[in-house]
Order: structure tokens, then C-alpha cells, then sequence
């Protein structure tokens, strides 16, 4: 399946091109399909690929002189039948402790959702997410797939310090702050895994296309990963999905 894309500039060294606006998993696949095949295009003067929701950014190493030369190179890998490819991705099963000393927000979600938190943590826990783009922070995965019943808005005013490992709901959205920082999503519970690493190759563990799925840890589970997770020895599980 092909979709009507869009191509525009992006400042004087980028090409941006755009899917409908929507969050759609047809479209995420045919993203990572198109950014493969340019990748092994090999074109030389490209040096970084962005991708998000429905876009996916290139960038150049010069200035981009002849926009309509770039357009058609990228147009004709497009139509390619090499972009049909089967996409390998991987199901993350990541740890989570939902205690109330970390859901801080369970209490407010379960009186606006009419929603018991044993109810919150079971429908948050048993659905197989989506991981769209890495941003917002380093680590920080864009997660579709979030049960309608549990979307709630984001605070109007977020906190100032909301701690690494936080599991959140903002919107109709699920996801992990790998990092302590800012924010005003919806926090139920914490992972004591790395989201995050400088020292590994790739820092983040996860990419788009990959799935997430969470599961429920007693707090006593959770120091002991934590503890493992800190020393850099603890293997988290996962499985290679075809696409």
C-alpha cells in the first residue's frame, strides 16, 4: 500500500516529507519501509533520517541547489518494489511496579475514569503497544495502542520534577520518562529499567515499529532490577516479531 506523500523543504539543507495526519500503523510501516530503502540507496549526501508520526525528514550535507533533482531520486525509490520488504521488529516486555508510592496519579485517573486502579493497571498492562518515534527526551518512545478507557488529559500545569522511570498517561497516550525531568503526563506506576544509555550501541534499546508490552512487578521485584539495571547486567526480554 502507497500513500499520497508529500514533498516540501525544510530549511536550506532538508526534504520533508509528509503522510496524512493521522496515527495510523499502516502508515508507521510504510515510513520505516521508505527510510530503509533510502537507507540502502546509499546516497552520499544524506546524513540524517528523522522520522515521527507521519513524516519523515532528510537531511543533506550541503545546501539543497536543485530541490526537484532530490524529490524525483526520492519519488522513484518510493515506487520501488524494493520497498515491500518484511519489517523484523522486536516485543519489549518491560517491567513495571504500579505501587502507590509510584502511581501518584492512580487515584485522580481511577475518579475520572470511573475506573478502579486494580481495573487501570490490568487494562494498561495487558495491551501490546506500538512504538512509534523516539523524542522529547532521550529514550522517550511515542507509544500507540493506549485502551480508549484509560486516556485522560494531561495536567494543566505539569510538574517540575517528575522521576526517571516514570510510567505515564498523557492524552491518548502511554509512556516512560527514561530520564528525571519535567512534565505534565499522568504518572501510574515506574520501570527500573534503562531506558536510556550512552555506552550502548544503540543508546536506546527500542525503534520504531517495535512493540512494548508492560507488565505488573511487587516492589520487592522492582529493587532487585533496579539493582541489576544500575550495574548494567540485567537482560531484558524480548522476542523477534515478522511484519
Amino acid at each position: 500500500m502507497t500513500f499520497n506523500v508529500t514533498y516540501k523543504p525544510f530549511g536550506e539543507r532538508a526534504i520533508l516529507i509528509e503522510w496524512p495526519p493521522k496515527i495510523d500503523e499502516m502508515i508507521l510501516k510504510d515510513i520505516i519501509r521508505f527510510k530503509t530503502a533510502i537507507i540502502k540507496n546509499n546516497i552520499e549526501s544524506i546524513v540524517e533520517l528523522k522520522s515521527a508520526y507521519n513524516s519523515l525528514l532528510i537531511v543533506y550535507d550541503t545546501i539543497c541547489r536543485n530541490f526537484e533533482n532530490e524529490v524525483n531520486l526520492l519519488k522513484n525509490i518510493y515506487k520501488s518494489p524494493n520497498l515491500k520488504h518484511v519489517i523484523l521488529s522486536k516485543l519489549w516486555k518491560i517491567p513495571v511496579c504500579y505501587d502507590a508510592d509510584f502511581g501518584i496519579d492512580l487515584d485522580t485517573i481511577s475518579a475520572e475514569n470511573k475506573l478502579s486502579k486494580t481495573e487501570i493497571i490490568q487494562r494498561h498492562s495487558q495491551a501490546v503497544y506500538t512504538v512509534y518515534f523516539i523524542g522529547f527526551l532521550p529514550g522517550f518512545l511515542y507509544l500507540g495502542g493506549l485502551d480508549d478507557s484509560l486516556h485522560v488529559p494531561r495536567k494543566s500545569t505539569p510538574r517540575l520534577k517528575i522521576e526517571k522511570g516514570a510510567v505515564a498517561i498523557g492524552g491518548h497516550q502511554t509512556g516512560v520518562y527514561p530520564i528525571e525531568s519535567p512534565g505534565g503526563w499522568n504518572i501510574i506506576g515506574n520501570s527500573p529499567i534503562m531506558f536510556f544509555n550512552p555506552k550502548s550501541n544503540p543508546p536506546c534499546f527500542a525503534k520504531a515499529g517495535d512493540k512494548i508490552s508492560f507488565y505488573p512487578i511487587s516492589i520487592n521485584e522492582y529493587n532487585d532490577i533496579k539493582m541489576l539495571s544500575t550495574a548494567e547486567v540485567y537482560q531484558l526480554e524480548s522476542e523477534v516479531i515478522d511484519d
